[in-house]
C-alpha cells in the first residue's frame, strides 16, 4: 500500500514539538489551562510520547533530548502515528539536532501492516506533510520499503522462486522494465551451474531472474540473494534455526526495494538487476559436503557445508554481472550469522575497497537513519577460503571471520572496479518505531541517498 501523508485542510489540528531539554520554549508560551494539562500529566517533552490536548486544542510530541533522540529513531513521527482519529499538522520548527526528514520517515514507516492474511489496525492520525520536506520522495522511499517487508513477510508457500519472479514483473509493469528468466535446467544450458546445483532439489524450479530498466546514465547492477527457503540441505538446520528461513531471500526483497526507489524518483542510470531464486531443500538429487562444482567464471568450488548455499548462487550471478561489468555494482544477501554476531542485527554491514563509495554511504547512513557499517576484506583471510582440492570453499572450518571470508568469497566472482557487498539481516526481532517486528529494509536508503553523488559526482 502507498505510504503517504493527508492533504492539508483548515480543520487540522497543531502537533506543538517540545524538547525535554527546553520544555518551556513551547510549553511556556501556551494558555494556561493547556500548560497546567501537560503539567498534570506529567509532559515535559520525553522522546516519543504524546499528549492530546482538551478542546481539540492539537497534541504535544516529546522529540526528548538530543542524546536520547540518538538512541531510539523514528520514536517522534511514530508517536505521531498513535494520535487519534484526527488530521494533525507540525506547527513548530523541530529544535536544533532533531530532523525533520526523519520524523517524516517514522510516520510513513509507522503506516506499514502486513495484513495479507489477516486484517491489522492501521493507524488513524493523519499527517499534514511537514513544511521543507520533498513530500513525493519521501512517500516513494517509504512505498519502496514496505514492498521490501512485504516480501519478507510473506511464507515460503507463497514467496517460493516463482511468485518472486512474479512480484518482481508486477514492479516491472508498473515503471515500464523489461523482466527475462532462465529457469530449471536451462540454467545449467546456459551455465549457471551453481544457481541450478542449489535449486535443483526442490519442487519448485530454481530460476534467474534479470530485470532492466533505463537507457542512458551510469550502469548499476543489483544483485540479491533469492533464497525463498533454506532448510540447509543435506546439512539440515536445527528447527529452531529454521524457523526464520522464509526471510532468506531479504537480499533479494532489499534489492528490488532499492530498484523501485530508483524506477520512482527516475534516477539517471542503466538499472540491472540479477536475482538468483531458489529454496535450498532436501531430496535424492541434494548435493553434498565434498562435492565440487566449477562456476559460471571457471572457478571450481569445494562444498563443505550445503548451508552455506547463498553464496553459492549469488557467484554465477556476480560472474554474469561482470561479463558486462557496470560502473557500480551492489550485491545484498542475508548471508552469515557472523555478522549478526559482529554488529548485531540493526546493522547491516558493507565490503568494498572503493573508499569514495564508503564514506558516500556512511554519511547518507547517518542522514536517512539508516545504520550500516564497513567491515574490511581483509586480505590475509584469502588463505582461509582456498581449501586446497578446489579453487574455493564455501564454508571454511573454525568459524572465524565468517562474514568477512564470505565477502571474499563474493568478490572472486565480481570482477568489476566498484564493487560492494551488504550482509543484511532483514529482520526486526521486536517491534521498534516505525518497524513491526518482521521483514524489514536495511541499507537501502542509505544507498538510494548516496547514489547520486556516487554515480553523478
Amino acid at each position: 500500500m502507498p505510504m503517504q501523508f493527508a492533504d492539508a485542510g483548515p480543520e487540522a489540528l497543531p502537533i506543538y514539538l517540545v524538547d525535554s531539554d527546553a520544555p518551556e520554549v513551547i510549553l511556556g508560551e501556551m494558555a494556561q489551562d493547556l500548560a497546567d494539562w501537560a503539567a498534570f500529566n506529567g509532559f515535559r517533552g520525553q522522546l516519543g510520547r504524546s499528549l492530546v490536548l482538551p478542546s481539540r486544542a492539537g497534541a504535544l510530541i516529546g522529540i526528548g533530548t538530543a542524546n536520547g533522540r540518538a538512541r531510539t529513531r523514528f520514536a517522534v513521527g511514530a508517536a505521531i502515528a498513535k494520535l487519534p482519529d484526527a488530521l494533525f499538522q507540525i506547527v513548530n520548527p523541530p529544535p536544533p539536532g532533531a530532523d525533520l526528514d526523519e520524523i517524516a520517515m517514522g510516520y510513513l514507516l509507522s503506516q506499514y501492516r502486513f495484513d495479507r492474511y489477516r486484517d491489522q489496525p492501521k493507524p488513524k492520525a493523519r499527517l499534514v506533510a511537514p513544511e521543507g520536506i520533498d513530500t513525493p520522495r519521501l512517500s516513494q522511499i517509504a512505498t519502496s520499503e514496505a514492498l521490501t517487508r512485504d516480501l519478507i513477510n510473506t511464507p515460503a508457500e507463497d514467496m517460493g522462486p516463482d511468485a518472486l519472479e512474479a512480484a518482481i514483473a508486477d514492479l516491472a509493469a508498473q515503471f515500464g522494465a523489461q523482466v527475462a528468466s532462465i529457469i530449471g535446467d536451462d540454467l545449467l544450458a546456459q551455465n549457471f551451474p551453481l544457481i541450478h546445483t542449489v535449486g535443483r532439489a526442490a519442487a519448485r524450479t530454481p530460476r534467474l531472474v534479470e530485470m532492466t530498466w533505463g537507457e542512458t546514465g551510469p550502469k548499476v547492477t543489483l544483485v540479491g540473494k533469492g533464497v525463498c527457503f533454506d532448510t540447509g540441505g543435506l546439512n539440515l538446520k536445527p528447527g529452531a534455526s529454521m524457523g526464520l528461513m522464509k526471510k532468506d531471500m531479504g537480499g533479494a526483497a532489499n534489492v528490488v526495494g532499492l530498484a523501485r526507489m530508483i524506477m520512482a524518483s527516475g534516477l539517471s542510470c542503466r538499472l540491472r538487476v540479477l536475482i538468483p531464486a531458489v529454496e535450498n531443500n532436501v531430496a535424492g538429487n541434494s548435493f553434498r559436503p565434498g562435492d565440487i562444482f566449477t562456476a559460471r567464471n571457471g572457478l571450481t568450488v569445494e562444498i563443505n557445508n550445503t548451508d552455506a548455499e547463498g553464496r553459492l548462487v549469488l557467484a554465477d550471478a556476480l560472474a554474469l554481472a561482470s561479463e558486462t561489468p557496470p560502473d557500480l555494482l551492489i550485491c545484498m544477501a542475508t548471508l552469515t550469522g557472523a555478522a549478526r554476531v559482529a554488529v548485531g542485527p540493526d546493522i547491516a554491514p558493507f565490503y568494498t575497497d572503493d573508499d569514495s563509495f564508503a564514506d558516500t554511504v556512511m554519511q547518507a547512513a547517518a542522514q536517512t537513519a539508516d545504520p550500516v557499517w564497513r567491515l574490511p576484506f581483509h586480505e590475509p583471510y584469502e588463505a582461509m577460503i582456498e581449501p586446497g582440492i578446489a579453487d574455493l570453499d564455501n564454508a571454511p572450518s573454525g568459524g572465524m571471520a565468517g562474514s568477512i571470508t564470505a565477502a571474499l568469497f563474493l568478490r572472486r566472482f565480481a570482477n568489476v572496479p566498484r564493487f560492494a557487498h551488504f550482509d543484511v539481516y532483514g529482520w526486526q526481532r521486536s517491534a521498534a518505531p516505525g518497524r513491526p517486528k518482521g521483514g524489514v529494509g536495511q541499507g537501502i536508503r542509505a544507498l538510494f541517498h548516496a547514489l547520486p553523488e556516487i554515480l553523478h559526482p
